[in-house]
């Protein structure tokens, strides 16, 4: 089993959310261990957030399982049934299916890291609990839309020029 030479992989700050929703990823940064060792099955990333920092927007996975352990520092989990300090080693999961939307936030004024695994599937819809927004990845790539599959509309996604 070869062992990972975490200097040799690169942390990736930001998201893929359209419009002004892309912020959110400000102040996050993932070192993707899985991609970098050519894991296909399974996503495995280290996730670093910034004081402030979310590490999504608040959500939930249809197909896909996921899993995080605190590494470093204090992170506040958001759910649906409320919010909950995870220190290091607290754990949290989430099966596909369960629709309580979750996100960590980084309300200290410190990094925390945390580890999160998650299955990837071939197809996938996810749902943002507290917006009007689903996402749909297939093997062409991903799109974000209305709940309802209508398009996504500037009031909802902002302008990036304002």
């Amino acid at each position: 089993m070869p062992k990972i030479d975490l200097s040799k992989i690169p942390f990736r700050n930001g998201s893929g959310y359209p419009g002004k929703l892309a912020k959110a990823g400000d102040d996050r940064y993932v070192q993707p261990l899985g991609d970098a060792n050519g894991l296909t099955q399974i996503g495995v990333n280290i996730v670093r957030l910034e004081p402030n920092g979310l590490s999504s927007l608040r959500h939930y996975h249809m197909e896909q399982d996921e899993f995080a352990i605190m590494l470093s520092g204090t992170c506040t989990l958001i759910d649906d049934d409320g919010e909950h300090e995870m220190q290091p080693g607290d754990c949290a999961a989430w099966p596909a299916g369960d629709t309580n939307g979750h996100h960590l936030v980084n309300k200290t004024d410190a990094p925390a890291t945390f580890l999160v695994v998650g299955t990837r599937t071939p197809t996938e819809t996810g749902y943002y609990s507290d917006l009007d927004m689903m996402v749909k990845f297939d093997p062409d790539g991903f799109a974000f839309t209305r709940k309802d599959g209508s398009p996504l509309t500037a009031d909802q996604i902002g302008d990036d020029n304002d």
